[in-house]
C-alpha cells in the first residue's frame, strides 16, 4: 500500500444480530438488527471514526454475510484490503440478549470454525505489518491454527515496533482450559509493547488480578504500558515511569457489548495523537461508556466531538 496504515488489526470479524428489544431472551424476541462485529474490526471502526486510516486483516466466508462485511467495513472507513474470503468456512454470526445494566449474555456461531481464525501466514502483508503506527491484535486469535502462526508471523515481522499492542480479550468458549490460554499467550507477551485487558484476563495473562500487581507483572514481561480495567474503580495504566488510575464515567447503560473495543479504538487514537497517559486514559473512558449507553457496537463509536463534549460534560 503506498501510505502506511494508522492502525492495522488482525482477528475477529463476523456479524453481530442484536435483538430490538431489551429484557427478554432469544426465544421471545421477534426483531433483530444487523450489524458488523467483531473486537478487531470493531477496533478499527473506532479508530476511522476518530479520523485515522485502519485496515483489518482477516477473513469471511463466500456468503451473503460475508459480502455485507466486506461492503460495510469499506463504508465505515475501514481498508477491507486485506480481508480474504475463506472458500470453505461461513461468516460467523454472534447473537445476544440484552438485560441492561449488567447482563449480555452472547451466543457465538463459528462452528466448525471462523474463517478469521482461518488466516495463514500468507495471508499477512509483512510491509503493511512493519510500516503500521498501531499493530492490534487479540488474545482469541491466539486459539486456534493457522491463526496462531500467522500472528506469530506478524510480531516476528513487526520486532516489537512502538505500538504494537495486544488485547488480552480472553473469551473461555475459544480455549479448552484457561491454562491454554496463559501457555499461548506466555511467549507473545514479550513481543508486544502494550497490553490492555481487564482483571480477569490479566488473571490468565500473567496470574493476577489486583491491578497494581497485574500491570507490574506485565510490565515484568517486557510490556512498555499496561492497562487494567478495573469495572466500576475505572481504569490502571502504568508504565515503568508513570502510574495513571480514572474513575469510571457513569451512563445509563443499554448493551456493554462493544465498550472495551470503543475503549480500544480511543486508546488508538490517543497514541497516535501522542497525548499524555492521563489523557488518552479519561478519553478511552468516555468512549467506552458512550458506546455502553447505545444498543449497537460498530456503528456506535462516537467522533472525538462527541467524546469531548462528553468530557467536558463531566467537568461541569
Amino acid at each position: 500500500m503506498s501510505t502506511a496504515n494508522d492502525v492495522l488489526a488482525i482477528g475477529r470479524f463476523g456479524v453481530d444480530i442484536y435483538p430490538l428489544q431489551d429484557g427478554v431472551g432469544l426465544e421471545e424476541v421477534s426483531t433483530f438488527g444487523k450489524y458488523l462485529g467483531g473486537t478487531a474490526a470493531n477496533v478499527t471502526v473506532a479508530a476511522a471514526r476518530h479520523g485515522h486510516r485502519p485496515a483489518l486483516i482477516s477473513r469471511v466466508g463466500d456468503d451473503p454475510f460475508g459480502r455485507y462485511l466486506l461492503a460495510e467495513l469499506a463504508r465505515l472507513g475501514v481498508d477491507n484490503s486485506h480481508v480474504r474470503v475463506d472458500p470453505a468456512l461461513k461468516t460467523p454470526v454472534t447473537f445476544c440478549e440484552i438485560f441492561p445494566p449488567d447482563d449480555f449474555p452472547l451466543y457465538f456461531y463459528r462452528e466448525p470454525k471462523a474463517p478469521d481464525l482461518n488466516v495463514e501466514a500468507a495471508d499477512i502483508d509483512l510491509d503493511a505489518v512493519r510500516a503500521a503506527r498501531i499493530l492490534w491484535l487479540t488474545t482469541t486469535g491466539l486459539s486456534e491454527e493457522p491463526s496462531r502462526a500467522a500472528h506469530h508471523a506478524a510480531l516476528a515481522a513487526r520486532g516489537r515496533a512502538e505500538h504494537t499492542v495486544l488485547d488480552l480479550d480472553y473469551r473461555p468458549m475459544f480455549w479448552e482450559t484457561p491454562a491454554d490460554a496463559t501457555a499461548q499467550l506466555e511467549p507473545v507477551l514479550g513481543s508486544v509493547t502494550a497490553a490492555v485487558g481487564n482483571r480477569e484476563e490479566c488473571e490468565v495473562a500473567v496470574g493476577e488480578t489486583e491491578p497494581r500487581r497485574a500491570a507490574d507483572a506485565l510490565l515484568e514481561r517486557g510490556i512498555e504500558l499496561a492497562i487494567v480495567k478495573q469495572g466500576p474503580r475505572g481504569v490502571l495504566a502504568k508504565t515503568r515511569e508513570e502510574e495513571v488510575e480514572v474513575p469510571t464515567h457513569f451512563v445509563d447503560v443499554v448493551n456493554g457489548l462493544g465498550a472495551g473495543d470503543a475503549f480500544g479504538g480511543a486508546l488508538c487514537h490517543g497514541l497516535l495523537e501522542g497525548w499524555g497517559l492521563e489523557r488518552i486514559l479519561r478519553f478511552a473512558n468516555v468512549a467506552g461508556a458512550i458506546v455502553a449507553s447505545r444498543r449497537e457496537c460498530s456503528t456506535a463509536m462516537p467522533t472525538p466531538d462527541e467524546v469531548e463534549a462528553a468530557l467536558e460534560g463531566s467537568r461541569v
